[in-house]
C-alpha cells in the first residue's frame, strides 16, 4: 500500500497510521475500564463480554479497536527487525497481526454467562474457542514485546518492550494459574484487567515511537535539504561510544537509500 509511494510520503502516511492506531487502541482501553467499573461484582475481562451482560457490546466494541488500532500499528511498524537469534524468524509486525486475528476471533465468540473454565461439566466449546484464542492472543503479543525488545535501534522501545513483555507473561500467567485453580477469583481478575492495561499500554507506546521516528525522519531531510530523496531514517551502532557521534550513547541516525539493492544486498 504505503510502499508505491516516494519515501516521503510514505513516512507520512505510515505515521498517521500509527497515530491513528494509537487512538483506537487508547479508545479501547478507555471502554474496557468503564465497563469494568460499572460491573460492581468480581469479574475477568473476559466476563465483560459474556452472553446476557449489559456490558458485551461494549466488549465487543473495543475488541474490534483493537483489532484495527493494532493492525494499522503493525503495518507502520512493519521494517521493525529483531537481532535475536531465536526471535527473528519474522517481524514483530506479523506476531502483532496474529494476535489481531486471535481478537478478532475472540470478539465475534465470547464467552456464556459468568465464563466457566472450559473443561469439566461446564465445557461448551463456545468457552472453549474463546478461551483459547484470549490466550494465543495474549502468546503472540507477549513474543511481539520480545521480539521488539531486541529491535534494530529504537533503545528505549527495547527497554519498555522487555519490562512489558515479562509483566504481561508473569501477571496473566499468574491470574489465569489462580482461575485454574479456581482460588483467588478476586486477585486474579484484577491481574488480568493489569496485564490486558500494560498490553494495551505497551501498544500505544509502540505506535508513538514510529510516530516519533517518522516525525524525526522528516525533520532531519527538511534539514539537509533533500525531502525527496529515497531514503529511510536507520540506526548504525558506531564504535567507539566516545566517537560522540550519536544521540543515545553508541547509535547514531543516518540516512541510507530506500533501496537496499545499491549495497549490494
Amino acid at each position: 500500500m504505503t510502499d508505491n509511494l516516494p519515501a516521503a510520503g510514505r513516512r507520512s502516511l505510515d505515521a498517521h497510521l500509527a497515530l491513528l492506531g494509537c487512538a483506537l487502541v487508547a479508545a479501547a482501553l478507555v471502554i474496557i475500564w468503564g465497563a469494568r467499573l460499572t460491573v460492581p461484582r468480581v469479574m475477568y475481562v473476559s466476563e465483560l463480554g459474556a452472553t446476557g451482560e449489559p456490558t458485551a457490546e461494549w466488549f465487543r466494541a473495543a475488541l474490534l479497536l483493537i483489532v484495527v488500532g493494532g493492525s494499522l500499528i503493525a503495518w507502520a511498524g512493519r521494517r521493525i527487525r529483531t537481532i535475536a537469534p531465536l526471535l527473528r524468524a519474522w517481524a514483530p509486525a506479523i506476531s502483532l497481526w496474529v494476535g489481531c486475528a486471535f481478537f478478532l476471533v475472540a470478539s465475534q465468540v465470547t464467552c456464556t454467562a459468568r465464563c466457566p473454565l472450559p473443561y469439566g461439566p461446564s465445557f461448551t466449546w463456545q468457552d472453549f474457542i474463546h478461551t483459547s484464542v484470549a490466550v494465543l492472543a495474549f502468546a503472540a503479543a507477549c513474543w511481539a514485546m520480545l521480539q521488539c525488545s531486541f529491535a534494530v535501534g529504537h533503545r528505549a522501545l527495547r527497554r519498555f518492550s522487555l519490562a512489558s513483555g515479562i509483566a504481561v507473561a508473569a501477571v496473566a500467567g499468574t491470574g489465569g494459574i489462580l482461575s485454574l485453580a479456581r482460588f483467588g477469583t478476586d486477585v486474579g481478575s484484577v491481574l488480568e484487567l493489569v496485564a490486558t492495561t500494560i498490553a494495551l499500554a505497551w501498544l500505544g507506546v509502540l505506535g508513538g515511537s514510529l510516530v516519533a521516528v517518522g516525525s524525526a525522519a522528516q525533520q532531519f531531510e527538511e534539514a539537509v535539504g533533500e525531502p525527496d530523496e529515497l531514503v529511510d531514517l536507520v540506526v548504525v551502532p558506531v564504535d567507539p561510544p566516545h566517537a560522540r557521534l550519536g544521540f543515545d550513547r553508541h547509535e547514531v541516525a543516518m540516512l541510507l537509500p530506500d533501496d537496499e539493492r545499491a549495497f549490494g544486498t
